[in-house]
C-alpha cells in the first residue's frame, strides 16, 4: 500500500494478507415479487423535502416502466427542514408500507428525519405480504429496521429525486434491473473511486447489510441496527472528512461489530477532504479495516456518487475482493 498521505505508514498496511472467510449460516431472507407493468408504487418524504422539478424527473422515470406512481400526502411538505412533522412522515410511510395495492414504496430524497420516526414503523403487513422499498442514505434506517424485524430484502439505490447529471441511464437501468427482475446483481469495483485502493484479498459470503456510514453509527444499540454477525457490512458516505470516517469505524470496532462480519464492502466515498499532510479517506479505511483478517473490498458505485447503482440489502452476497467483485442474489422473487 506505500506511505499515506504526510509521510506516516499505516499500521498493518504493508502486507494485507488474502482472507479467507468460514462458511456462513443464512437467515431466510423474505422477498417482494418482482415489479411489472401496471403495478401501483408510492413515494414518500420520511426525511426531508425533495425538489419538485427532480421528482417531476424521477416520477417520469418510473411511469416509462409501466409502474402506477402515487404520492404520499405530505411528499412536498415543509417542516423546517422535514418534510412534514413526524406523524405525518410516519403517517404516510406506514400507509405505504401496509396498503395491499401498493407494490413498493420508493423514498423521495434522504436529508434528515427518519431516524426520528423508525422507532414506530409498523411493518405488521410485510410479512404477510412484502413489498419493495427503495432508498439510501438517511433510508438506511428504514433497511435496518425492515430487516431487523421482518427480515425482508430491501434495495439500497437513488430514490426519486432525481439527478440526470448524477444518476444517468446506466443508474436507472440498474434500479429497474433490481426490482422488476431476478437476476443477480453483480457490482464490479470502479478504478476511479475513492476507496477503489482499499483491497483485502479473499472470498467471503452472508448478507450484505448497511448503508451510510453516519446512519449506521447512529442507529447502534437502536431498533433500526441489524445484526452484524456473519454478514458483509457495505458503507459509504458523504461530506465526511477522513478523521470523522475513523471515529465511526473506531466505534464500530470498539463495540464488536467490526469483529464479527464475514467482510467488507465499501461503497462511494464522496468529497470527503483533509486537512494537508494528513491521512486521506482511503488510508483511513486502511488503518481501520487491513487487519480485521476479512476480505475488503473498496471503489464500488454504490451511494451518494456520480453513477449510483443498485444493490439488494439482506439478501445473499459474495465479495471476490481480488476479482473486484460483489455479486448479490436477488432481492425479489418472481411473480
Amino acid at each position: 500500500m506505500g506511505a499515506a498521505a504526510g509521510g506516516a505508514v499505516l499500521a498493518g498496511s504493508a502486507q494485507a494478507a488474502p482472507a479467507q472467510a468460514a462458511p456462513r449460516g443464512a437467515r431466510r431472507v423474505l422477498r417482494a415479487p418482482a415489479l411489472a407493468p401496471g403495478d401501483r408504487v408510492r413515494v414518500v418524504s420520511p426525511g426531508s423535502t425533495p425538489d419538485p422539478t427532480n421528482m417531476a424527473r424521477g416520477i417520469e422515470i418510473l411511469r416509462s416502466w409501466g409502474l402506477k406512481v402515487e404520492l404520499g400526502k405530505h411528499v412536498f411538505t415543509r417542516y423546517g427542514y422535514l418534510a412534514g412533522t413526524d406523524a405525518e412522515r410516519l403517517a404516510d410511510l406506514n400507509a405505504a408500507l401496509n396498503d395491499p395495492g401498493i407494490r413498493a414504496v420508493f423514498a423521495a430524497r434522504g436529508g434528515y428525519g427518519t431516524q426520528r420516526i423508525v422507532d414506530r414503523i409498523d411493518v405488521s403487513g410485510l410479512r404477510r405480504d412484502p413489498r419493495v422499498v427503495v432508498g439510501f442514505s438517511d433510508i438506511t434506517s428504514i433497511h435496518g429496521k425492515l430487516w431487523r424485524e421482518t427480515g425482508m430484502a430491501t434495495f439500497y439505490g437513488p430514490m426519486v429525486n432525481w439527478n440526470d447529471s448524477r444518476t444517468g441511464p446506466e443508474s436507472a437501468e440498474a434500479l429497474r434491473s433490481a426490482v422488476m427482475t431476478t437476476a443477480p446483481v453483480t457490482i464490479t469495483r470502479d478504478p476511479a473511486e475513492t476507496a477503489a485502493s482499499v483491497v483485502v484479498p479473499g472470498r467471503a459470503s452472508g448478507p450484505l447489510l448497511g448503508g451510510c456510514l453516519t446512519l449506521i453509527s447512529t442507529s447502534l444499540g437502536a431498533g433500526d441496527a441489524p445484526d452484524f454477525d456473519d454478514a458483509i457490512l457495505f458503507f459509504e458516505d458523504v461530506d465526511e472528512a477522513p478523521y470523522s470516517i475513523d471515529m465511526m469505524l473506531t466505534e464500530l470496532r470498539r463495540v464488536g461489530v467490526l469483529r464479527r462480519v464475514a467482510g467488507v464492502v465499501i461503497g462511494q466515498i464522496t468529497n470527503s477532504v483533509g486537512e494537508p499532510g494528513e491521512w486521506d479517506a482511503a488510508s483511513v479505511l486502511k488503518d481501520r479495516l487491513y487487519d480485521l483478517g476479512v476480505p475488503v473490498l473498496g471503489g464500488l458505485r454504490l451511494g451518494h456518487g456520480d453513477g449510483q447503482l443498485t444493490v439488494p440489502l439482506g439478501a445473499r452476497a459474495t465479495i471476490d475482493a481480488e476479482a473486484g467483485t460483489l455479486t448479490v442474489e436477488a432481492g425479489v422473487r418472481p411473480r
